[in-house]
C-alpha cells in the first residue's frame, strides 16, 4: 500500500513539474533538473544541458550535467561536473567531480575521484579506487587489484597501488 502511494506521489510530482516548468523554460537549452525513465522517455531531450539535479530511473542521456546525477545508467554526451551515483556512469567528454558506481567510463579527461569496480578515463587527474583502474595518462593515484597507466610513466601496470605525478 505504501509503495503504491509513493508511486502515485512520484507520478503527480512529475506531472506538476512538466506542466509548470516545461513551457515556461522552453526557450533555454539549460534546465535545472531532468527526470528520465529511459531515453527518450524523459522530461527534456538528450540535447538539453542540466545544471542542478538529474534522476534517471533506468537510463538517462543529456548533453551536459552539472550538480547531482543519480540513476541506474547515467550518460553525459559532452562534459560533466557533478556528483554522479549509479550502476554505470558514462561520459563522452570531460568530467570533474566524484563518480560512484559499478562502472565509470570517461572518454575525455577526468578530474576528481572515481570509486567503482571498474574505472577508466582517457586522462586521469585525481584518484581512482576500484578493482580495475585504467587510464591512458595518469596524474594521480590508482588504488585497486589491477591498475593500468598505459603511458607507462613511471609504470604501465602495478597491483594494489599505482601513481604518477608528472
Amino acid at each position: 500500500m505504501m509503495r503504491k502511494k509513493g508511486l502515485i506521489c512520484l507520478a503527480l510530482v512529475g506531472i506538476i513539474i512538466i506542466c509548470f516548468t516545461g513551457p515556461a523554460m522552453a526557450e533555454t537549452e539549460t534546465k535545472p533538473f531532468n527526470f528520465s525513465l529511459w531515453t527518450p522517455l524523459q522530461i527534456y531531450d538528450e540535447n538539453t544541458s542540466i545544471h542542478g539535479f538529474r534522476l534517471n530511473l533506468i537510463y538517462g542521456v543529456n548533453a551536459v550535467v552539472k550538480g547531482l546525477d543519480i540513476g541506474l545508467v547515467n550518460e553525459v554526451r559532452d562534459n560533466g561536473d557533478a556528483l554522479q551515483i549509479g550502476v554505470a556512469n558514462l561520459t563522452d567528454g570531460d568530467f570533474k567531480g566524484w563518480q560512484i558506481s559499478g562502472i565509470n567510463i570517461v572518454n575525455g579527461t577526468f578530474v576528481g575521484l572515481q570509486t567503482s569496480l571498474f574505472n577508466t578515463a582517457n586522462e586521469m587527474r585525481g584518484v581512482q579506487i576500484g578493482v580495475i583502474n585504467m587510464t591512458n595518462n595518469l596524474h594521480g593515484l590508482q588504488i585497486g587489484a589491477l591498475n593500468f597507466n598505459w603511458s607507462g610513466d613511471p609504470l604501465t601496470f602495478f597491483p594494489i597501488i599505482n601513481w604518477s605525478f608528472k
